[in-house]
């Protein structure tokens, strides 16, 4: 997923600042008087007033932003007009600490802006705001205007209308019907004093002190607190995101499933990373829900466990090695063998030609002995400096753990970072040509990326071909938010390039042997409806196996409200008709605040 490091504190500190690169094209500036908050606010995205200069517009300052670039107030006129669709909140950007107070009667005279969080090529919707501001206070201690409630009685189901092809597909100038869509409804809020009041988490807090709630409980509700995104077409409209005006100190360390007691209240603003938030001046207290992470069975003797586990960017200097090895050995069962993704090399981010994993991998396997665990083996080739992705200098790859003592590895020489492995026909069974080997890494789907790695295995004298995964990310992607309905997923392309490569392979293996046994898994960074998961699929030469688990339970993942797949673990015919088939994604990360990976493990049982 699109990362989320230093840079985006820095994205949210400068949200307010408006430049050519971020802003509409406006016209140029004129002037007006006698306007009020939804005049400017109008019944589209983009104020009709953009780029001119305003005077005197009245209201009262409902909250304060005084902390890093994004500084300013938000200005609510308590003489709402009769149109629904018109907000009568507006944020005013000082770029300094503001000399107003909450309860302020002031009038502000500024030039109104259109500001694209994250710049006009991320396709985000505007956010409405009053800049250069001449600010004169009227009075002071006057009462805030009443919140307005959002709950599951207000927002709509439909989440968005689609977009103007004439306008390449944005919503920005379609009128706002916000008793229709979702994404109008909130629109037609920006700005103003809102309200939210017992609601359940569904993502828990992250680093950046945000967590996300939902007000409809109901909606497609997960099975341990979440809310599922099971489809595009259900995006979750009861979502909201989470910050505070207050101090990251006091912000509640949160949990999915726990709730937020009581009202949380503050302004509607929208950010570059999820949209629509209450930035609270208020928040509700956090009611715990006691959420435990999961714990698989263990796999019996006549069954081969296979796991894949994405462990974030692993490098020796990490303080996790403990955890994830007790997860591996607790949570997970010790599973026979273990894909992992995200290794980095010895010295991690440092970019000096370092690609050697060895120390990152075997500090791993002495964690797991030490949590109890069996000493795991382990296989992997390095990829070419710098030309994998994912962080700079760190130089991810897949790598195979598995455990000697319940499973075999096939050696065959010939696997290096360049060449292609093939499927050679021996006694009439499929067999590697070279073990650990990587599909076509030259091929430029893999540009940039990470190229699967593919070992053969042998567990109670039944060969399993297992190929680690870890397709290109979505970063790039237009957000749910977006101006453009529905959102361009652009990642795709290179995605659903690497998906044929896989199958392409798969079907390789199968057509000198049927009923070969072949897991394809990994993060394949996309939904298990997508056509990413078709394309692995293909005519049935793969299945994803996290389709056997209820809606309510696929989920490896959870991104800005949003429990989702990621992870897979996709199967062969052979191995599906066994009918012993058993799935497990066993969450111990996406739903926890103190994750140690952003990914939940995933887990496959089976007899071969």
């Amino acid at each position: 997923m699109p990362s989320r490091s230093s840079a985006r504190l820095a994205a949210l500190t400068v949200a307010a600042v408006c430049s050519a690169a971020s802003a509409v094209a406006l016209t140029a500036p004129a002037h007006a008087d006698s306007v009020r908050v939804h005049d400017i606010q109008g019944t589209t995205r983009i104020s009709p007033f953009a780029g001119q200069k305003v005077t005197d517009v009245p209201g009262i300052v409902t909250a304060t932003r005084t902390y890093g670039s994004s500084r300013g107030f938000w200005l609510q006129d308590p003489d709402a007009d009769a149109d629904p669709a018109t907000s009568e909140g507006v944020f005013v950007f000082t770029g300094s600490t503001p000399k107003v107070a909450v309860g302020d009667a002031v009038t502000v005279t500024g030039t109104v802006s259109e500001y694209v969080p994250g710049g006009a090529s991320s396709g985000n919707q505007s956010l409405t705001e009053i800049t250069k501001p001449v600010i004169t206070t009227v009075s002071t201690g006057n009462p805030v205007p009443a919140p307005v409630v959002i709950d599951e009685d207000s927002v709509p189901d439909a989440y968005t209308p689609q977009g103007d092809p004439a306008a390449g597909g944005s919503i920005n100038n379609l009128p706002l019907d916000p008793s229709k869509y979702a994404l109008d409804y909130y629109e037609s809020l920006e700005g103003m004093n809102v309200q939210v009041a017992d609601t359940r988490v569904v993502t828990a807090t992250d680093p950046y002190s945000e967590l996300w709630v939902t007000v409809k409980p109901h909606e497609h509700a997960g099975r341990r607190g979440g809310t599922v995104y099971g489809s595009y077409d259900s995006q979750n409209t009861g979502r909201l995101q989470i910050q505070s005006l207050g101090s990251t100190a006091d912000f509640p360390k949160a949990n999915v499933g726990d709730t937020l007691e009581g009202a949380t209240t503050g302004p509607l603003d929208f950010n570059q990373y999820g949209g629509y938030t209450l930035v609270a001046s208020r928040l509700g207290t956090l009611q715990s829900a006691g959420l435990e992470r999961e714990t698989t069975r263990r796999q019996s003797g006549r069954e081969l466990a296979v796991a894949t586990y994405n462990v974030e960017n692993l490098d020796p200097s990490d303080t996790t090695f403990a955890q994830h090895a007790s997860a591996i050995v607790n949570n997970l069962q010790a599973p026979d063998i273990v894909s992992l993704e995200e290794i980095q090399d010895d010295n991690g981010a440092t970019d000096d030609g370092t690609v050697d994993a060895s120390v990152t991998v075997n500090k791993l396997i002495d964690a797991i002995v030490a949590a109890g665990g069996p000493k795991y083996d382990w296989r992997s080739i390095d990829p070419v400096n710098d030309q994998d992705g994912g962080q700079p200098g760190g130089n991810i790859r897949q790598v195979f753990l598995f455990n000697p003592e319940r499973v075999s590895f096939v050696d065959r020489a010939g696997g290096d970072s360049t060449t292609a492995v093939g499927v050679a026909k021996k006694n009439g069974k499929a067999e590697l040509t070279a073990s650990p080997g990587r599909i076509d890494p030259q091929n430029a789907a893999w540009k940039d990326s990470r190229k699967p790695l593919v070992g053969q295995f042998v567990f109670r004298g039944k060969t399993v071909f297992v190929i680690a995964n870890h397709l290109v990310s979505k970063g790039g992607d237009q957000g749910l938010t977006s101006q453009y309905q529905p959102p361009t997923r652009s990642s795709e392309i290179q995605r659903h390039a690497q998906a044929t490569e896989v199958n392409a392979f798969v079907k390789d293996i199968l057509e000198v042997q049927r009923n070969a046994n072949v897991i394809a898994l990994g993060d394949m960074n996309d939904f298990e409806f997508s056509e990413t998961a078709q394309i692995l699929e293909g005519d049935g030469e793969l299945w994803s196996a996290i389709k056997s688990l209820p809606r309510s339970e696929r989920y490896t993942y959870d991104y800005q409200g949003n429990e989702q797949v990621l992870d897979q673990i996709l199967i062969s015919p052979a191995i599906r008709r066994g009918c012993d088939v058993e799935y497990d994604s066993v969450h111990i990360n996406s739903e926890f605040n103190d994750q140690i990976s952003d990914h939940d493990p995933q887990v496959l049982r089976f007899r071969p």
